[in-house]
């Protein structure tokens, strides 16, 4: 009996010691993408993660997307140094079937930089890069350094003459970039191991992926500082204060990169705007189709439920301080005018509502009303009106309280009442080019190349953003750094190829689903490669 005894504790403990050696190995030798995304700083707002393998990279060289995204220098600089290095006899077997992170960062010298980083399998030779550096045909020339006390190399390329910097951390991980001030940022940086700054996807889908893209909400807003020297910008304003994390899967087609996934709702974070939508069901979007054709951006709100939004927006104002000056602005109403104002727009509130900008600068509201002429009556009581169809109220902030943040450009606004939709400006020009929009259908919806970026998104959703690249570019001149705009403006191909970029968020079960959507313009989607 002893002996079954001990033979089954020896077989135990052997179970064991074999089981953790097993996983130990095997969290080695696999992509290790959570320990890997932890040693990236928390500053990124954005992380690509892509195979390295061949089929990756084939249709990376030869995609005009890829090429308009990252431009056609940086990407040349990057599959040589890929070639010098990862494909390199002295290397590659290390980073075999190693997936390549790619991250970007907001640096003090009002730069944006990339950082690269990977991890290298079991088979990993402390030594590599030292032989790599005695290889006198690598066209390479590799110098060992210290940056913030850790180990690194300068690696200079004789056919890019340019300088990359290398850090070798002793738990397998490398990290480099071109740049000198982000890779010391990497050196000093300690990962926080209890906090993930990006949701992972579950690993299944990681591995049937070609690219993963990872999203911090909260870092967009430092990001954008640098992208853009008017820091008032409303450009994806709304979305940068979203508490979320998002991981997306990349779907990919000859002219189109889409991205699809689900947005993560941060519940240990101050709510944000957005956050509002997350109780909604998805509503089929019809408000864009009268968007009118000069639009540049815009962004559209749906709501299946308009009174439940309305209560959960009195809710976040209450929380943000608003109350006071919200009740007292709309007392003020009810007593100069007799009208609960905020009762009777509630009543015939639709379920959808937009703020559009167009190439012109031209800002305006688009509200869906269930009974148009019924508030006509009601707003002649609070405004000003210049002829039967044109008046400006005569209370500030209305907009802002009755439908929240995206509607605060709005002080004294113009209004209009056409069919069963509200139009708000801060002119009446702007009202007037609209209603000529309106009146002779010259709307988006009636390009050609719109409604085929249109059949790539989602028809339903909570939120959805659009930008028309090529009508942004008067705005891009006024708003963007001027190392951006020059970017923009010379790159060849780069951003000014594509047609369309559009980002939908659609609640589901306290998450957003998130849809990304870049499609080129058409006279691009066919150029020589």
């Amino acid at each position: 009996m002893k002996k079954i005894i001990i033979a089954t504790i020896i077989l135990f403990v052997t179970a064991i010691v074999v089981t953790v050696v097993y996983f130990k190995n095997l969290d080695r030798s696999g992509p290790r993408t959570r320990e890997t995304m932890l040693s990236i700083p928390q500053n990124a707002a954005l992380i690509l993660e892509i195979n390295n393998d061949k089929g990756f990279y084939d249709i990376f060289n030869d995609s005009q997307l890829f090429t308009s995204i990252v431009g056609r220098q940086t990407l040349d600089e990057l599959d040589t140094l890929r070639k010098q290095l990862l494909l390199n006899p002295h290397l590659k077997p290390f980073f075999s079937e190693q997936n390549i992170f790619i991250s970007l960062h907001p640096l003090q010298n009002n730069t944006v930089e990339l950082l690269l980083t990977a991890s290298v399998n079991s088979k990993f030779k402390p030594t590599a890069l030292e032989d790599l550096a005695k290889d006198k045909n690598t066209g390479l020339l590799i110098s060992p350094i210290l940056i913030a006390g850790k180990k690194c190399y300068t690696i200079y390329s004789n056919i890019i003459k340019k300088r990359f910097y290398l850090l070798y951390g002793e738990d397998g991980i490398f990290s480099g970039s071109f740049s000198n001030e982000l890779i010391t940022q990497r050196a000093q940086y300690e990962p926080n191991k209890h906090k993930q700054a990006f949701v992972l996807l579950p690993d299944q889908q990681n591995s049937n992926s070609l690219a993963n893209l990872y999203i911090n909400y909260s870092q967009l807003q430092p990001l954008f500082d640098q992208l853009f020297k008017n820091k008032n910008t409303d450009i994806f304003k709304s979305f940068k204060s979203l508490p979320a994390l998002a991981a997306l899967t990349l779907n990919f087609k000859s002219n189109a990169l889409m991205f699809n996934g689900f947005s993560q709702i941060e519940t240990n974070q101050p709510t944000g705007y957005l956050n509002l939508f997350l109780n909604q069901q998805p509503v089929t979007n019809q408000l864009k189709d009268i968007f009118p054709s000069t639009t540049a951006y815009s962004i559209n709100f749906a709501v299946a439920d308009p009174q439940q939004f309305k209560s959960d927006l009195s809710d976040y104002q209450v929380k943000t301080g608003l109350q006071h000056e919200k009740d007292s602005l709309f007392n003020k109403v009810k007593t100069e005018t007799g009208i609960n104002f905020i009762n009777e727009f509630n009543q015939v509130l639709g379920n959808e509502f937009a703020v559009v900008t167009t190439r012109y600068e031209e800002k305006f509201a688009i509200i869906l009303l269930k009974n148009g002429s019924k508030l006509k009556n009601i707003m002649y009581n609070i405004a000003s009106m210049s002829n039967e169809n044109i008046g400006q109220l005569n209370y500030s902030k209305l907009p802002y309280f009755l439908l929240g943040d995206p509607f605060s450009f709005l002080n004294h606004p113009w209004f209009m009442i056409v069919d069963n939709y509200l139009i708000l400006a801060n002119s009446a020009t702007e009202l007037n080019s609209y209603y000529d929009s309106y009146i002779n259908r010259k709307f988006q919806s009636k390009l050609q190349q719109y409604k085929d970026f249109d059949n790539l998104r989602t028809e339903r959703s909570n939120i959805s953003w659009y930008m028309n690249v090529k009508a942004m570019q008067s705005l891009f001149k006024r708003d963007l750094s001027e190392n951006f705009y020059n970017a923009y403006e010379t790159n060849t191909p780069g951003w000014k190829n594509f047609y369309a970029v559009s980002f939908q968020l659609t609640a589901s079960n306290k998450k957003f689903y998130t849809n990304v959507c870049m499609k080129l313009d058409e006279a691009d989607s066919t150029a020589v490669k």
